[in-house]
């Protein structure tokens, strides 16, 4: 979009300024505050250590990473923002949040001093989605707010379904283990 009133650009040379990622998901730039991003990692790094997860009614998301004693669930870009499916090379992972969301490409850091208010038609759920637009050059980009890929419920319903499958994991793997001891004693 290259809309951009004229009193926004006085308005840009103003006031406080924040490091923001630009990031493209599906053709599509969004920006984030840098300060919420703890690492971007290639999906090649960490498919390693991604495994399936199914939340009915949840289809954004469809991994967890586990990375020590931290657990990442992995949000698709284009699903959440309703975009058309891409191929995501690339994982930014949130600070002081157990979320990781794929993207396409990282555009570049920029700073910005300007963030307008959400337009009125933002009117449903991506009205905590996003922090508010800013202009970049002569593009209006959405500020992405980190803590608005996943609600508290959804952080909810998705952690119940890991200790599910964790606790099925943990019998699955005494019963391997007893199966084996039952076989070396019986020889």
């Amino acid at each position: 979009m290259k809309i951009a009133p004229s009193e926004w650009q006085f308005a840009r040379k103003t006031g406080r300024t924040e490091a923001v990622i630009l990031f493209m998901i599906s053709g599509q730039m969004f920006a984030i505050t840098a300060s919420a991003i703890h690492e971007i990692r290639s999906t090649d790094s960490i498919s390693g250590a991604a495994s399936e997860i199914e939340v009915v009614g949840l289809a954004k998301v469809r991994h967890v990473v586990h990375r020590g004693r931290k657990i990442y669930y992995v949000v698709n870009g284009c699903a959440h923002f309703g975009l058309p499916t891409s191929r995501p090379t690339l994982v930014l992972v949130l600070r002081h949040s157990h979320v990781a969301v794929l993207v396409d490409a990282i555009d570049r850091m920029e700073t910005i001093s300007l963030l307008m208010a959400l337009p009125a038609s933002f009117s449903g759920p991506e009205r905590a989605w996003y922090r508010g637009v800013t202009l970049i050059g002569e593009d209006i980009v959405p500020v992405v707010n980190p803590s608005g890929f996943l609600t508290e419920n959804e952080l909810a319903q998705l952690g119940a379904v890991v200790k599910a499958e964790d606790v099925t994991a943990s019998e699955s793997a005494r019963s391997d283990t007893s199966e084996e001891v039952n076989r070396a004693v019986s020889q």
